[in-house]
Formats: C-alpha cells, structure tokens, sequence
C-alpha cells in the first residue's frame, strides 16, 4: 500500500461497488469525510465516519464503527466487532454491537442499545482513527517512506490481500439523485451506481453501469466495456471512451478519443480534436 496524499481528497469507489435502493455495498472499509450526506445506508467491512456526517439509512459494519461528533443515521447501527461513537450523535433506530461499545456523552440512540462486550461512556479515539491520524500527519511533513514502515509492519504480508476502501470526501452528497463532490472521482471496475456524477476529473473503470449523467470540470475517462445511461459533459477537459463503452446520451469536451466499437448514442461536440483509435499502439 502507498501513500501519497491525503486520502480524503478524493471520491474512490472500489471494484464491485453497488448502489442499491436501500444501501451503498462494497467488500472493504468505508470511509467518510465530514459534513458529508450519504443519503444511502451503507454496509462495508470497517465503517468510519468524520464530523457532522448524516447517513439516510442503516450502517452495517462486519468489524468496526466509528462516528464521530454530531453525525446523525436515520435508521440503525449493527456492528460485528467493536464501536466508538463521538459525542452528540443520533441514531433515529437502534444499536446492536457484538463487541465493545465505547460511546460519548449525550448520544441519542431512540430505540436503545445493546453490546455484548463492555460498555463504556466517554469519547474515545480508537487505534484505527489514531493510526490514520498519524499516517496523514507523517504525509503532511513529506515522511512518505516513514509511512510506509509503518503500515508495513502493521499488515501481516500472509494474509489475504484485502478490497479497497471506499472513500467519499469532505462535504460530498451522495444520493440516487447525484454525487456531488469537489475533488477528483475515481471509479473501479464492475460497479454499478445510481446517479449523475458530478466532479473536477471523472475516471470510470470497466464493465461498470452508470444510470445517471457525468460532468467534470477537467478530464473524463470512461473504461472498456461500460455503459453510462445519460449524457457526458466536461467544461474544459479532454474525454477519452475505451474500447466497446458506450454513451447513452450526449458528449461534450475539447479533444474526443473513441476506442475501438466505442459507441455515442447523441450528439457530439467537441471544440478540439475527434480521434478515432482502430489499434492499442494508438493508445497513449
């Protein structure tokens, strides 16, 4: 694993993502900057939050959970392992946590609690956060190599190599209506998304289905074989579509680069270049 920014300064969304109607599902940990709005619940391995994030439905966490001040969920919280909730959270369900529950003061949870290990009240700074913490801290000052020592020897090279995290950024929105963030947005492979995106640079992997439109400020990549059921817009970048992907809309850009059997259902319009690539040596 390296390390070379800040890890919250960008939307990342691991292979295999899906939203569905009720949840945003991915196999590793989620991770969410403050004052974000995830108007899905979520279910992911570990699931951190920051400051004042709100969250429209459940937190399904198969480890751990965290929730810093003032983040408010709609529904409930399950947790596998152990949980730490900041001060001043609300929880509009219940909470059932198979481990420990450090928790708070003045914490809301209006269809109580219950945890099977022990039960403290005060407001903690878990491992996990502190790790984190610290790891940004050693980037900040450029001690990119003393980072890696460290989570070097953290990880066990035996075990299995585990998913990506799923990363939203600071004050982002996420809904079935858009995604709407102010950084860049990258997106893995075979993921399925609901929702226009909205994003300085836009990055789609391949075999994804996007059922919403893309607007970026600067460049977009959309990957092979994917579809994107809407229109694909960015105010002054280049937009390259990989081989067999298709646009079920409009595409507007500087410089277009169309794979081979690449496919563009509406109009095009393109104050630049229209490049049309027939071999993988044309590919840059």
């Amino acid at each position: 694993m390296a390390f070379s920014r800040d890890p919250l300064d960008e939307l990342a969304v691991p292979d295999g993502t899906e939203a569905k109607e009720v949840a945003l599902e991915t196999d590793g940990d989620v991770l969410v900057g403050s004052r974000s709005t995830i108007d899905f619940g979520v279910r992911g391995r570990n699931v951190l939050a920051g400051e004042s994030v709100e969250f429209g439905g459940d937190i399904e966490a198969e480890g751990d959970c965290r929730l810093d001040m003032w983040c408010d969920v709609a529904n409930n919280v399950l947790v596998g392992q152990d949980a730490y909730i900041g001060e001043r959270v609300h929880v509009g369900g219940e909470m059932k946590v198979a481990g420990d529950l450090d928790i708070g003061d003045d914490v809301e949870i209006e269809e109580g609690f219950e945890a099977n290990g022990w039960i403290v009240i005060r407001n903690p700074m878990p491992t996990i956060v502190f790790l984190f913490v610290y790891l940004k801290q050693l980037l900040l000052i450029g001690e990119e190599d003393a980072a890696q020592r460290l989570i070097s020897e953290l990880v066990d090279e035996d075990e299995e190599v585990e998913a990506d995290p799923l990363i939203v950024p600071r004050n982002a929105t996420v809904s079935d209506d858009a995604w709407r963030v102010s950084t860049p947005a990258t997106i893995g492979d075979d993921c399925r998304l609901h929702g226009n995106i909205r994003a300085e640079t836009i990055d789609v992997g391949s075999d994804c289905n996007v059922f919403g439109s893309l607007r970026a400020r600067d460049d977009v990549s959309v990957g092979e074989g994917t579809r994107i059921h809407g229109d694909l817009t960015t105010r002054s970048g280049d937009v390259v579509i990989e081989r067999d992907a298709r646009i079920l809309g409009d595409v507007s850009c500087e410089n277009l680069a169309l794979g081979p059997g690449a496919e563009v259902d509406g109009s095009i319009r393109a104050d630049g270049e229209i490049t049309m690539r027939t071999t993988e040596r044309e590919r840059e």
